[in-house]
């Protein structure tokens, strides 16, 4: 049943009251005023509304008389005697309550069939600084924060085409979270654009609590795969890169990261700090951490078969298998040290920066160093994990770094159980589960499968950018040429 606005005040308090719960929490705040000789009401949240705009408003309503309010005082309200930039008004006391919620402050007047709402709110919000996962030597330092608006107003600085399209959405049936979708018009092709805002549309749930994390898990509906199907960034400067090439991107009020869809598994591989030095230096730092990434995979599983089957060794490379194998098996080995670093990492992240240098002290020195010198693990172990954990700090995705761990532990249980048969059928499974994926229509391991010389060329060597005139076609962007 729909609520509608009463002519009567009484009424519209008295549902109000109730809805917004005003005598329960303490910073629901009704504020009864008469301006005009008329009975009216501002409901706002504390800690959103702006005290300043307020009472200037408040100031200038106090000078009105009743013939200022003839002959339509809603035309005049909204119109002349609200000196503020965004007015609306709705006549649906459900979305008032909503719209209260989010934050604007409603003004309700008696003998008006409608109330008026005054979008004059501010958020807590730290500073737009540089992101911790992305960060660059050159280039800008400012990073999104977890306001959707202030996110949405650094896109559009560094886009200003007449066709970037910022289009609003409200998710979950309680937490109302706002969610943007934005795209370039004349580039994102519409189905793109149409098969994201219909999979928004259809999430059903009463909230986002993780915000953008939900979001993906809904938009994906990969639960069980542990590669990101999307992109997350927190730099401006890499969505509008995205934005240019076709890309839609997502953000969530409440998140400093935005989704960039459609991606593929080279948009994991790539960093600003490739493109904010000179084309050579951005390419050798590709290859370099490309290296490091496969190695992260296929390093460890490689070397511990060698280490078991010596044989397979020519003569000259003797020495990559282990002189001392320790007191435990290999492969117990490596999954003592896989467990100890993932405990190492989630130790890291709760605890506090000052004590950050301590925490390394003790795994390196204390707890490293002994467990070699006991037989715990064999000095060979210790080195090819640092490698392969080395490989995987260097990976620039966060969440792709954890998926190539789960595939490393798995290539070596596979190997540990089925020697070199184990090894090859792992990888062409891991490789087959990659070429089957897809984001959003978009195959995952494009452009290596399907292969696409040109753009294959731009994933593995940092072209120059004046060299980069044609936009990624299996986008299909509207105009493919820059």
């Amino acid at each position: 049943m729909t609520h509608v606005v009463s002519q009567n005040i009484d009424e519209n308090l008295s549902y109000l009251n109730e809805a917004l719960g005003v005598e329960k929490s303490f910073d629901v705040i009704r504020l009864d005023v008469v301006y005009a000789n008329r009975k009216m009401a501002l409901y706002l949240i504390d800690g959103f509304a702006k005290d300043d705009i307020l009472h200037y408003l408040m100031t200038v309503l106090l000078q009105l008389t009743e013939e200022d309010l003839q002959p339509d005082p809603l035309e005049k309200l909204v119109k002349t005697y609200i000196p503020y930039v965004e007015v609306s008004t709705t006549d649906n006391l459900e979305e008032l309550v909503n719209s209260v919620l989010a934050g604007p402050t409603a003004l309700v007047v008696d003998g008006l069939s409608k109330a008026i709402l005054i979008d004059a709110r501010t958020y807590p919000v730290r500073g737009p600084q540089e992101p911790d996962m992305e960060r660059v030597v050159r280039g800008a330092r400012d990073g999104y924060v977890e306001t959707i608006v202030f996110n949405t107003a650094l896109t559009r600085r560094r886009v200003r085409d007449r066709t970037l399209r910022m289009e609003y959405m409200s998710i979950g049936r309680r937490s109302k979270t706002d969610v943007v979708v934005c795209y370039i018009e004349d580039i994102a092709d519409g189905r793109f654009v149409d098969d994201v805002k219909y999979a928004l549309s259809s999430i059903d749930t009463d909230g986002l609590p993780m915000a953008e994390k939900t979001i993906d898990e809904y938009l994906t509906g990969h639960f069980w795969n542990p590669y990101p199907i999307m992109r997350y960034t927190e730099r401006p400067d890499t969505a509008a890169a995205h934005l240019y090439d076709g890309h839609v991107i997502v953000f969530v009020d409440g998140s400093p990261s935005a989704l960039i869809t459609p991606s593929t598994f080279w948009h994991h591989l790539q960093h600003a700090e490739e493109y904010r030095n000179k084309p050579l230096v951005g390419a050798y730092m590709r290859i370099v951490r490309f290296l490091a990434v496969w190695g992260s995979i296929f390093l460890l599983p490689l070397w511990y078969f060698f280490a078991e089957n010596p044989n397979y060794l020519p003569g000259n490379m003797s020495y990559i298998g282990a002189d001392d194998l320790g007191n435990i098996p290999l492969i117990f080995q490596f999954m003592i040290i896989e467990v100890g670093l993932d405990m190492l990492r989630m130790a890291a992240i709760h605890t506090p920066s000052s004590l950050g240098t301590a925490l390394g002290l003790v795994a390196a020195l204390m707890i490293g160093g002994v467990a070699v010198e006991v037989g715990l693990f064999s000095n060979e172990v210790v080195l090819y994990l640092s490698i392969a954990a080395i490989g995987t700090f260097a990976t620039p995705s966060y969440e792709l770094s954890l998926a190539n761990r789960l595939m490393r532990i798995f290539l070596l249980l596979a190997t540990a159980a089925f020697g070199l048969s184990g090894f090859i059928i792992g990888s062409t499974l891991h490789l087959l589960f990659l070429v089957k994926m897809r984001s959003l229509g978009v195959p995952y391991m494009w452009p290596f499968i399907p292969f696409q010389y040109r753009a294959f060329r731009d994933v593995i060597i940092r072209s120059p950018i004046p060299l980069k005139n044609r936009r990624p076609s299996i986008l299909h962007p509207k105009d493919p040429d820059r």
